[in-house]
């Protein structure tokens, strides 16, 4: 597998073995805020993800055209917009909950992609596909529906909220125990969910999320 596919195998999961796609090969600390605008609305969610040092030199490998072993800025700009078209499919691993609905999110408008201390930057905001007034219970995590790229939130805080009326609401952020969540769903994780987490949508149930209430 080139460079190229292994970019699109880890961030669009589209190349992956099927077999494999159950187990992480490529990891990323991110963080996301959650922002309300005046109409007391989710306007938008903003992501920061910063990928392990492998896979990042793996990109570079593949996008440094000039082989000055970085990526410049018109580099960057290639994966940004590489990733920005590959993750459609998968909702750009989000995934939301309004009162028990899923949300699907709109294309963002770019990708800002930049390589620091040897590890690859994403930066980039989404907005809810449909209104999403500040009532009840709301969902919001980040998770590779596939399970092959892992991503972690180190702390709480990286999990936040923005703006005076969402602040208002009570939040929480829930990291899921994997023994509870394979013990209380037994009967629903089937070899098909092992083999092909994209077809079974029960990956989310191991995913970190923040719940907010209002």
């Amino acid at each position: 597998m080139n460079t190229r596919r292994l970019v699109m195998a880890g961030l669009a999961t589209l190349l992956a073995p099927m077999l494999a796609r159950a187990h992480p090969h490529i990891f990323a600390e991110a963080r996301l805020e959650i922002v309300s605008d005046d109409k007391g609305e989710i306007g938008e969610l903003r992501n920061v993800w910063r990928f392990d040092e492998l896979f990042s030199a793996s990109v570079v490998l593949d996008f440094d055209k000039n082989s000055n072993a970085t990526l410049d800025p018109d580099e960057l700009k290639e994966v940004g917009q590489t990733v920005l078209d590959s993750l459609a499919e998968y909702n750009y691993y989000t995934s939301i909950s309004d009162n028990g609905k899923s949300v699907k999110v709109s294309k963002p408008d770019s990708i800002t992609v930049d390589y620091k201390d040897n590890q690859l930057l994403m930066i980039f905001a989404v907005k809810p596909a449909e209104t999403m007034p500040l009532k009840g219970k709301l969902s919001f995590g980040v998770y590779d529906p596939t399970m092959y790229t892992a991503m972690d939130f180190p702390t709480d805080e990286d999990l936040s909220v923005v703006g005076d009326t969402i602040e208002a609401c009570d939040h929480q952020v829930v990291r899921p125990d994997p023994d509870e969540v394979l013990a209380e769903n037994k009967d629903t994780l089937t070899d098909a969910f092992w083999s092909d987490p994209t077809g079974t949508d029960m990956s989310k149930l191991f995913a970190t999320r923040i719940e907010i209430t209002c």
